[in-house]
């Protein structure tokens, strides 16, 4: 704070001061000024007269008590408005503070201080609402730019591999802090306005997300080959070209998904919701469909079925089949 602010608040603070005082001093006089002798001139007691002079003064001093009980009250209030601006203030600065420290942290070199800094994000954006759009921002980069699947590029990947790799570890061992971001995306608080998450072109082989909450998610020509999402609520994300080869999406819901070209081979759908889904170009070869839910789900002619689900069999699940094969 500058000098000339200083000095400016002290005058401002001398001048109010100066106004209440004069205020107590004059306003109960004009209210309940002395009595003169002219006023007095019909009494013809002096003893009335006395009488009449002391309670025009009490009048006076209780005008006078109860603008000194306003001055403090008001200065009460002023002194709670100014502490609780202080505290949100002390509190936004703390915020921040944590915030930066976070971030730094999930750049760190070591695994374990990026585990740290990203479930700190996770406390800030619980105590901090305007903070939790930048934080799934921020945590949807960190995934993307850890495990990038740079699809249609000239160094990118072979877009679905040759092979499932059945080597490849769990996502908790390659990569515990992706793992770890993406557990805090799927539990974040979630409102109809939020931003959908974007997770498009990103290697999430092998990722554990039972019974995660990740609806309007964009997972467009992703890697979720052998990823576990049992459970999940996975409604309106689009998997456009996305790898889902031996994925476990048992119970998963996926109402109105979208699964266009999406690579299903082997795939375990068992009791999984897909109404309403976009099934157009998908490749569910091998996939298992036992009890799943498919009705008003839409294919066409480039949809690869499992062997032995019929054109019959699936007008009777009430898929909507758009093509020659109808």
């Amino acid at each position: 704070m500058s000098r000339r602010t200083i000095w400016i608040a002290v005058l401002t603070a001398c001048g109010v001061l100066g106004v209440v005082v004069c205020g107590v001093i004059l306003v109960p006089r004009l209210l309940y000024p002395p009595l003169s002798s002219a006023d007095l001139s019909g009494v013809g007691s002096a003893q009335a007269r006395i009488e009449l002079q002391q309670a025009q003064s009490r009048l006076a001093n209780d005008a006078r008590s109860a603008m000194l009980q306003s001055c403090v009250g008001l200065l009460v209030v002023i002194g709670a408005a100014a502490t609780w601006r202080q505290v949100q203030v002390s509190r936004e600065s703390q915020i921040t503070e944590r915030f930066t420290r976070a971030v730094d942290q999930i750049g760190n070199q070591d695994v374990n201080v990026r585990i740290g800094g990203i479930y700190a994000l996770e406390r800030i954006a619980k105590n901090s609402h305007a903070d939790r759009d930048p934080i799934q921002f921020l945590l949807g980069a960190f995934v993307r730019g850890r495990l990038t699947w740079l699809v249609g590029t000239a160094d990118g990947p072979e877009h679905p591999t040759a092979s499932v790799d059945e080597q490849l570890p769990v996502m908790n061992v390659r990569a515990p802090d992706v793992q770890a971001a993406m557990w805090v995306l799927e539990r974040r608080s979630r409102t109809p306005d939020d931003p959908q998450l974007y997770l498009s072109r990103v290697d999430l082989r092998r990722i554990s997300l039972r019974d995660a909450r990740l609806s309007r998610t964009l997972f467009r020509h992703s890697n979720l080959a052998r990823a576990a999402l049992a459970g999940a609520r996975l409604d309106r994300s689009d998997f456009t070209d996305a790898d889902l080869r031996r994925a476990l999406l048992d119970g998963a819901s996926l109402k109105g998904a979208n699964l266009n070209r999406a690579h299903l081979q082997g795939a375990s759908l068992r009791q999984a919701d897909l109404r309403g889904a976009n099934l157009r170009g998908a490749d569910l070869n091998d996939t298992v469909l036992n009890e799943t839910l498919m009705t008003g789900a839409q294919a066409d002619e480039t949809t690869v079925w499992p062997t032995g689900l019929s054109a019959e069999a699936r007008r009777e699940l009430g898929i909507v089949d758009e093509g020659p094969s109808a």
